[in-house]
């Protein structure tokens, strides 16, 4: 992650990747989903939750000028919110990480689940001093009542809009005004 302007290197996101010995690289549109539906998604979160609070760490350490990192939340991961929460406090603790250097990211389709919920676990977080950012907005038809309910810090729009914002006028409509909605709440795009 970049600010735009200066191009100066703020954070990153963790990301896992599957490379399978005959087949290769395998996109996370195939394999997550296995992952979701056989429950080994919160373990695996809970990995890579502490591997890039850990990574962060080593790199603030080594003199890296990163000032966070973004960890995506799977479904299972935030219904079991408790779990969650002890896993990210303890991310914490062990790292001596501020909580400012985590990001949290969830997707807008996961948030419409139980939206009641959804905002008293993200308040949680936040209060925490957590970031949360509302990631693949504009798939999970949230209604902007919703998205002014939220305590989210930032909004990701969806690739879908973005991979077009060049060459379809539509998705480039789409995109500017999702941005100034979003400066309009306080939120960073």
């Amino acid at each position: 992650q970049t600010k735009l302007y200066s191009e100066e290197l703020i954070g990153v996101e963790a990301l896992i990747r599957l490379r399978h010995p005959q087949q290769g690289l395998i996109s996370p549109v195939d394999f997550i989903p296995v992952l979701e539906d056989t429950g080994i998604i919160v373990t695996l979160g809970e990995w890579i939750l502490r591997t890039a609070c850990n990574q962060l760490r080593a790199w603030q350490d080594a003199g890296l000028p990163l000032d966070h990192v973004s960890v995506n939340v799977s479904a299972l991961q935030f219904r079991n919110h408790k779990r969650l929460f002890q896993c990210v406090a303890e991310c914490l603790k062990v790292t001596g990480l501020s909580p400012e250097c985590l990001e949290l990211e969830l997707t807008e389709t996961l948030l419409l689940e139980d939206t009641d919920s959804a905002i008293r676990t993200l308040a949680r977080f936040k209060d925490m001093g957590i970031g949360v950012t509302i990631d693949d907005f504009g798939t999970g038809y949230a209604s902007l009542n919703y998205l002014k309910r939220f305590p989210a810090d930032a909004l990701k729009i969806d690739r879908s809009f973005i991979q077009g914002v060049i060459s379809v006028p539509t998705d480039a409509a789409i995109t500017v005004a999702t941005i100034d909605m979003a400066h309009a709440l306080g939120l960073t795009v």
